[in-house]
């Protein structure tokens, strides 16, 4: 049995239903590359085109064959190592040129890629490397403020890997083990592309933190085959564009280290988000920014220091990964920006979206059509379609659909026999296809057994002039059980904001009484998943607590 066969059968993989398969293949949504194959004729076809790191701490500039020839001394090093097809290997670095090389390296092996996010702590990396069956393990030493190695000899898991290697470390930080990544680049660099098999476990992206337990995302290398191909059509390329969600996150990963590759672009990594340094970034080197999670755009619409020049050079705008509130999608098409929404999840990546030619209300109010390939299901709680204009659980299926998780108890509670996954977002499908996603099951506040739904109160606060982003989340209530709370960022700290005014906005907007917001908590910034999402269950759990604190 192949080390991939062993991982899938430890795992609980699912095997794609047949039909499906055959439909995917004989439409050309699937084929038989690997991922490492897609890469190499990405790099061969552009090797001039520039890969820069943007970074106040490990800036770098080089180019498709610079750090392809990086990415085949590492794999070289691994090889000789007897690292290979079907291995584990995990890296937790920021957006810099070593992650892209590591990540590149481990993709021509045939290894199977677990990316985890930089600021992850001890608890969350013991925990993804435990499950993963990790055999070789990329970090850093540091990381702005954040000590990584502090604790490394007191820790099992990082003692029973086979390879643990450490960037940016000096001989004395050097845990008992560990070797420097320098030390893994080998004068040959490794030759071509490991054979393996297109359904093969390709990578394993854990989920973000919004529940109790991370879980283990597998995709193989057809089912990231066909994300890439579909992220690359809702991707415009007429510019440069800053890549600043994290490449130890799923979808930062993807888009840019892979999807420009099969594009020809410029690839421009950030490692930090900065707003003044986005903007001088944009400036001098006349890329765009904005994209990715509605943080992104709304942090750079707020500063001060946003011009005209820089509008000129967000001309087309693509967010997911969080909700997009309609004011926040108004505003920037006031601004000029040609915004596109699109939605999906590791499990799904890329469900629907919109593209910059569509019309107008299409591409700002709802988050656009299935893209090809991919079904979608409304469904009531007891899984009957609905019909259009109803909201309901939203189901999906399609060719970049992932394959099972690392826990085999939880695959077959997420994904049906005839491939429907339960996304667990509530969603509206108009008559013409377009989706609007309304909520999320967890997102629901019952209070007094009457179920409100967070994402209705938080669209009609969103508009208030005073308030930059908000959160609405259920807070106990001896009575009802729970009632209305808000958590708010201002625009303007320093003019005050009541949640008396909150009220009235929404008595005003014509929201029941029992949905008025009954606390207001004001945050310099909130708590965020690596894609920028809001972690509500952090507010809810720290309500819960009895603190309201939720400043990072």
């Amino acid at each position: 049995m192949s080390k991939h066969a062993d991982l899938a059968s430890r795992w609980g993989l699912r095997r794609v239903p047949t039909p499906l398969a055959d439909r995917y293949l004989a439409e050309g949504l699937w084929d038989d590359r690997t991922l490492g194959e897609i890469l190499t004729t990405g790099l061969a076809q552009h090797p001039e085109q520039v890969l820069n790191v943007h970074s106040k701490i490990r800036p770098s500039r080089g180019t498709y064959a610079e750090v392809e020839l990086e990415a085949r001394r590492f794999a070289a090093g691994l090889a000789t190592r007897g690292i290979g097809p079907g291995d584990v290997v995990a890296c937790q670095l920021p957006n810099w040129r070593e992650a892209v090389a590591v990540v590149w390296g481990a993709t021509f092996l045939g290894a199977v890629i677990v990316p985890i996010v930089h600021y992850y702590g001890r608890r969350e990396v013991d925990y993804i490397l435990e499950r993963t069956d990790v055999r070789a393990f990329v970090a850093t030493a540091r990381f702005g403020r954040l000590e990584f190695l502090a604790d490394a000899a007191d820790r099992p898991t990082l003692k029973t890997l086979d390879l643990f290697a450490v960037v940016g470390a000096e001989d004395s930080d050097l845990p008992e083990g560990a070797v420097h990544y320098d030390d893994l680049l080998a004068e040959a660099p490794y030759v071509g592309v490991a054979a393996v098999a297109p359904d093969a476990p390709a990578l394993v992206a854990y989920t973000s933190g919004t529940t109790a337990e991370p879980k283990g995302v597998v995709h193989s290398h057809r089912t990231l085959g066909a994300e890439i191909r579909q992220a690359a059509t809702l991707v415009s390329t007429a510019q440069g564009k800053l890549t600043p969600a994290p490449i130890g996150h799923f979808g930062g990963m993807l888009t840019g280290a892979f999807v420009p590759v099969t594009q020809g672009v410029p690839i421009n990594w950030l490692d930090a988000w900065d707003p003044d340094f986005v903007l001088e970034l944009m400036l001098t080197e006349q890329i765009t920014a904005g994209s990715g999670a509605t943080f992104f755009l709304t942090s750079l619409l707020d500063h001060p220091g946003l011009t005209q020049a820089h509008l000129d050079l967000m001309r087309n705008i693509s967010l997911g990964g969080a909700a997009v509130p309609n004011a926040v999608a108004r505003r920037a098409t006031d601004s000029g920006i040609v915004l596109t929404r699109n939605y999906g999840s590791s499990e799904h990546p890329t469900i629907t979206g919109s593209r910059h030619g569509d019309p107008e209300r299409g591409r700002i109010t709802t988050d656009g059509r299935p893209l090809a390939g991919v079904e979608i299901r409304i469904v009531d709680d007891e899984g009957n379609d609905v019909p259009a204009g109803v909201p309901g659980e939203i189901l999906s299926r399609g060719p970049d659909c992932f394959v099972g998780y690392t826990d085999a108890a939880l695959t077959p509670k997420a994904v049906d026999a005839e491939g429907w996954y339960g996304t667990e977002d509530i969603g509206v499908l108009d008559a013409n296809g377009f989706l609007s996603i309304t909520d999320r099951k967890k997102d629901i506040i019952i209070r007094g057994g009457e179920n409100i739904s967070a994402a209705e109160v938080e669209e009609v606060l969103a508009g208030l002039q005073e308030i930059a982003e908000l959160a609405i989340v259920g807070a106990p209530d001896e009575k009802y059980g729970e009632h209305v709370a808000a958590f708010v960022r201002l625009r303007d700290p320093a003019r005050p904001l009541r949640v008396e005014e909150l009220r009235a906005a929404a008595a005003q907007a014509g929201l029941g009484r029992q949905k008025w917001p009954e606390d207001l908590h004001l945050v310099d910034d909130f708590p965020r998943t690596p894609s920028g999402k809001i972690k509500k269950r952090e507010l809810r759990d720290r309500l819960r607590s009895g603190g309201t604190d939720v400043s990072t």
